[in-house]
């Protein structure tokens, strides 16, 4: 039995913009987890992946005999699938031998209900999908192939994915991520495959910088219990002209302003960047006409700023979660009281540490 298992994320600010390559965001691991079990069976003709996901029963999956490509009995456009097959065509190219396996997927990401808490499910389960995988074959993979590997599986499924969760989930804590052009990357795997193209020179302008953890704010997570679409959101707001770039430089400062900010310590300044970020959010709104922040995504935001805190949205927000970071000074209680008050569940997160980290 191999046992993995990836946290899930929040953005802080910059989402939206993250998407168009080198466009900076910061997010943060989270200590809720999606965990893979994954099974060697003996004599395996076929594998199973056993998620509540599959509504059906369990996805399965067998190789053809000529290649021993990975076929699906019911193909999704799935995650898991798509980083079996990413993986699985590293270990061709390394001459491993195949195997056979069942995978069962369990996620604290969602509530008892199986509503989604906002919190990156498709890229802890892609991340933890490969940690099993790297152990299973003993690939040997380091952390940043771990997480190339990862936004390759990802961006067959969804062309438009930034990868900042996939970084938050591979690499811990606080980070600073800017994407890669995932076009590029795309068109270089039809060509070259998987192995070539996590060495291609068009990773560029993809980094992934790690920032201190601030002490003295506390980190308050609201969820509305309202599920929103990524995907859906993401397309709507796209597009060119001056006010989106308008948008996109806005966002740029406001990031980082906001790594000065946590890099320096500067407690009064990283919650003043907070409340920037909801008010670039609001700008993008606008001009794109897509609404982010739901009424109860208002309320939560409000409620912090009139303690003295700060608040936005989190990630693409039409739902799902908003976050809030919280002076040492400013008392929590009231502001927990009030989201309760508003229907607004309080996830109690902590953060989930770098990779190597001591804590």
């Amino acid at each position: 039995m191999i046992r993995a298992k990836a946290p899930g994320k929040l953005y802080i600010a910059g989402e939206y913009a993250v998407v168009e390559p080198g466009q900076p965001a910061v997010l943060v691991a989270v200590d809720r987890y999606l965990t893979v079990h994954l099974e060697v069976g003996e004599a395996a003709s076929v594998g199973r992946v056993h998620s509540s996901a599959y509504e059906r029963g369990p996805l399965v999956w067998a190789r053809e005999q000529d290649g021993g490509r990975i076929v699906v009995a019911h193909d999704p456009r799935d995650y898991v699938i798509s980083t079996l097959r990413t993986v699985d065509a590293l270990r061709a190219d390394r001459g491993l031998q195949p195997g056979y396996f069942d995978v069962r997927i369990s996620s604290e990401l969602e509530d008892t209900g199986g509503r989604k808490f906002g919190l990156g499910s498709s890229a802890a389960v892609t991340v933890a999908m490969i940690a099993a995988l790297d152990e299973f074959y003993t690939l040997g993979l380091t952390q940043l192939e771990r997480f190339k590997l990862a936004l390759l599986a990802t961006i067959a499924v969804s062309p438009r994915a930034s990868g900042g969760d996939l970084a938050a989930s591979t690499f811990g804590g606080w980070i600073r991520y800017t994407s890669p052009d995932r076009s590029a990357l795309a068109e270089h795997l039809r060509s070259h495959g998987v192995t070539a193209t996590m060495d291609a020179p068009g990773w560029a302008p993809f980094s992934v910088q790690p920032l201190p953890e601030p002490e003295e704010l506390q980190l308050l997570v609201g969820w509305t219990g309202s599920p929103a679409s990524t995907e859906i959101l993401v397309a709507g707001v796209q597009h060119t002209g001056a006010s989106y770039e308008g948008f996109l430089a806005e966002s740029r400062s406001c990031v980082e302003d906001l790594v000065t900010a946590l890099t320096t310590g500067e407690t009064a300044a990283t919650v003043d960047v907070v409340r920037r970020a909801r008010r670039v959010l609001h700008h993008l709104e606008q001009v794109s006409g897509v609404r982010i922040e739901t009424d109860m995504l208002r309320d939560l935001c409000q409620i912090a700023e009139r303690h003295g805190a700060g608040g936005k949205p989190s990630g693409a927000g039409g739902g799902d979660c908003g976050i809030v970071l919280t002076p040492a000074a400013v008392s929590a209680t009231g502001i927990l009281a009030e989201w309760e008050n508003h229907d607004i569940r309080h996830l109690g997160l902590l953060v989930h540490p770098p990779e190597g980290s001591q804590r």
